[in-house]
């Protein structure tokens, strides 16, 4: 829209440029600017009033005479307005699977410092289950080589680990051919972006960089889940288990602490412990957490003694999306449920 400036008057243009320039900041603002780049031909209160004048808050009467109404905005409070900052937070929402059927869960491998006779047992009893969808529920892939921990010489190699992470997801693949799967990431996978971030900060947000190709899951069409987030099997919440932090984990045994933790239905991973929790409220309303075994080394030389099993287990989800859990225990080759 042209604009009108008065014939012999050298300050309106430099009015009327600052004010389009910077159309939302406060009169006062933008009448030291004035003065300024008038260098001082008129004082602050006069600059003040030209401000005002080109932005239609002067009075209806001084509106219809204004150089510049096109500017006008509606009167506002003096002084500076500050705005709520743009948020960097991102939606968290649950994954869904959107299976009815049956899942296939296996937590806890660590390869390559897998057992190689309880995944086999585990990946035969799920095949002879004939489930519908198959969940590697964290902690799949070890990384030993690049954990925060201290390590022995001997077994730093990160390539070969990684060439036997990578083995490993086509075995799967090679083994439930036509079922879904869905890897999510557990405090073990976790390592390789914090190792990024540590090494190689200049790249580590760049997509190829990220632990789905790395490992090659696009073309064996897994499904990756990361950011610690739920995933959903109809109505039961699954967790890694190390979405909850440090806190109680394990008074009596890890579904107890999960329970006391979350107060809510879960199953969870992690804790490398079969185990399950009933307890139901004062109207009867029941809640039942779950952890499953894992199917590593039960004796790594970090924890020689310990609690461990091995184990897995399946979920069926129903039309209404209710749910049962059979979370079943590994001894050598046999599976068992009692």
């Amino acid at each position: 829209m042209a604009k009108y400036v008065p014939v012999g008057d050298a300050i309106t243009p430099i009015v009327l440029r600052i004010v389009e320039a910077h159309p939302d900041a406060p009169a006062r603002t933008l009448a030291r600017r004035v003065v300024e780049e008038c260098n001082g031909a008129i004082t602050l209160e006069q600059a003040r009033s030209r401000v005002r004048n080109a932005l239609g808050v002067c009075g209806a009467a001084k509106r219809k005479e204004s150089a510049a109404k096109h500017l006008h905005r509606p009167a506002r409070p003096a002084g500076h307005r500050y705005e709520i900052p743009k948020s960097q937070a991102e939606p968290w929402l649950p994954f869904d699977l959107g299976i009815v059927g049956r899942v296939g869960i296996l937590s806890d491998i660590h390869v390559p410092y897998h057992d190689e006779t309880a995944l086999r047992a585990a990946v035969d009893h799920l095949q002879a289950e004939k489930i519908d969808a198959l969940l590697l529920n964290g902690d799949w892939a070890d990384f030993y080589s690049i954990s925060r921990h201290e390590k022995n010489p001997k077994h730093r190699n990160f390539r070969n680990e990684l060439a036997a992470v990578r083995t490993f997801l086509k075995w799967v693949r090679q083994e439930f051919a036509d079922v879904p799967i869905t890897v999510k990431l557990g405090n073990h996978e976790e390592r390789w972006e914090r190792w990024l971030f540590e090494h190689a900060p200049e790249i580590s947000d760049d997509p190829i960089m990220g632990i789905d190709n790395w490992c090659g899951m696009p073309a064996l069409d897994m499904t990756l889940v990361k950011d610690k987030r739920i995933i959903l099997a109809g109505q039961l919440p699954i967790l890694h288990g190390h979405e909850k932090g440090n806190g109680i984990s394990s008074p009596v045994n890890q579904a107890r602490g999960a329970f006391m933790r979350l107060h809510h239905t879960v199953l969870e991973g992690h804790g490398h412990r079969t185990s399950t929790h009933s307890e139901p409220d004062m109207m009867g309303k029941e809640t039942v957490c779950f952890s499953t075994g894992c199917l590593c080394d039960l004796r790594p030389a970090y924890a020689v003694l310990n609690k461990w099993n091995h184990g897995a287990a399946i979920v069926t989800v129903h039309d209404d999306r209710s749910f049962d859990v059979e979370n079943f225990r590994i001894q050598g080759s046999r599976v068992r449920q009692s």
